[in-house]
């Protein structure tokens, strides 16, 4: 008797059920469609934050502030502290190693380039483009400044480790072909500054490098030459050895917590703090295994990707909020309708001898059939919806996740049990007598 009183509800009042059916669908596939993407968003951004490069930045602890006029770094190349590059296998070995996304060491050496007749002073800048290094545990990781600076344009080729090649700053190297064509392909001579005074310069051997490109940087390496990374340690006579690194890590956004002072936090406070990919967390580890570093946040970058997680965490989360209110307010207003309607049958089972609890009953089974249909559809909807979203903002269709189907269904029965509050307390409160007399 109970389902068939269920059953009757739906066969005497199938558009306000529909009605009631499709706005909580709605409200279930934006709900799904908006969790699907926060729980994608995170990773999805940290890739499209590539773009901006390196986030931290790694020097030795003990090296001198830098000098430069001119876009050259005029300190000595035996002034300051240098890191080693044999201890850079094993950033891939701490706690957070898989966010290491990427490094690129850097040496800068003070030398002078002939143009026409004349010596230019310039920044040689030895680093990788692309570069196998050895882990600990025998692996190998490829890295370099395709991963930590990928806006660089190259025209032409990188240079080979090895060999005397090199590639041009494009400010550098309009200046360098200034009436003389095309620069690509043909030998520049340096010279270092340090060997140069007035007795010896004549004697002092220039170093022929041919140009296999130009890079477009943006930056100071816009007027530099750069090698790899064994050559500039070769002019700088510090083998093995570079002064500045640049990583790229999978952190999180930065709050309240990541920015206490480790050493004033207890030890599960500590523990959390590291556990956690925090760029401060991050950026300890990476001090630990390089000894002699200091390791800093990159601001710029690190801000950035905080600022924006946090505002698309909150609009994703605003739009959730708004879909499910949506959808109750559809419920309550259809499940008070129903109630009004069905005033004089109320009346009659509670004449009849019928309980509140049993009037309730009816109605919450309603709902709760209700719930389950529009928050399968919507379920259905959303995914196709969230897939969309996926391929239209960052190029590939959100992952399929049926962790979030059981969630939908409890927000569902929740939406609709809230909304059916108000209309059954009206419900328990009728008096048979005076609706039967029609008063």
């Amino acid at each position: 008797m109970f389902a068939r009183l269920v059953g009757e509800s739906f066969v005497r009042n199938p558009r306000r059920i529909l009605l009631a059916a499709a706005a909580l669908a709605v409200g279930m596939a934006v709900t799904t469609a908006t969790l699907s993407v926060a729980l994608d968003v995170g990773d999805r951004l940290a890739q499209e934050f590539r773009s901006l490069g390196a986030n931290l930045l790694v020097t030795a602890e003990s090296d001198t502030l830098p000098l430069q006029i001119g876009g050259v770094d005029y300190r000595p190349v035996d002034e300051g502290a240098y890191l080693n590059q044999a201890d850079l296998g094993k950033l891939k070995t701490i706690f957070w190693r898989h966010n290491i996304v990427g490094f690129t060491p850097f040496l800068d050496v003070p030398e002078r380039v002939l143009a026409g007749s004349d010596w230019t002073a310039v920044s040689v800048i030895g680093t990788w483009y692309e570069h196998d290094v050895s882990v600990p545990d025998g692996s190998s990781f490829r890295t370099g400044a395709k991963l930590t600076h990928p806006w660089w344009k190259i025209q032409g080729r990188w240079f080979r480790e090895g060999e005397r090649e090199c590639v041009l700053g494009e400010g550098l190297a309009a200046r360098l072909s200034a009436g003389n064509g095309p620069i690509i392909g043909k030998k520049i001579q340096l010279e270092n500054t340090e060997n140069l005074d007035a007795t010896t310069a004549a004697l002092t051997p220039s170093i022929p490098l041919v140009v296999t490109g130009i890079v477009s940087t943006g930056d100071a390496e816009d007027n530099a030459v750069l090698v790899s990374l064994p050559l500039a340690q070769e002019l700088a006579r510090q083998p093995g050895k570079f002064r500045s690194l640049f990583v790229r890590a999978l952190t999180k956004p930065e709050d309240a917590f990541s920015e206490r002072d480790p050493s004033s936090m207890t030890p599960v406070e500590y523990d959390r703090w590291y556990c956690t990919p925090y760029i401060s967390s991050i950026a300890q580890q990476i001090e630990q295994v390089l000894p002699g570093s200091d390791a800093r946040a990159i601001r710029r970058v690190a801000q950035t990707e905080g600022r924006v997680l946090s505002r698309v965490g909150g609009l994703l989360w605003l739009v959730t909020i708004a879909a499910l209110a949506a959808a109750g307010l559809a419920v309550a207003a259809t499940s008070a309708a129903t109630v009004i309607e069905r005033r004089s049958e109320i009346a009659l089972m509670k004449a009849l001898g019928a309980t509140n609890v049993m009037v309730g009953g009816i109605f919450l089974a309603e709902q709760f059939v209700l719930a389950f249909t529009g928050g399968a559809i919507g379920f259905v909807l959303g995914t196709l919806l969230a897939r969309v979203l996926g391929e239209s903002v960052f190029g590939t269709p959100a992952n399929l996740r049926m962790v979030l189907l059981p969630i939908v269904m409890g927000l569902a029965t929740a939406v609709v049990l809230l909304g059916s509050v108000i209309p059954l307390r009206r419900a328990a409160r009728f008096e048979p007598a005076p609706i039967l007399r029609g008063e």
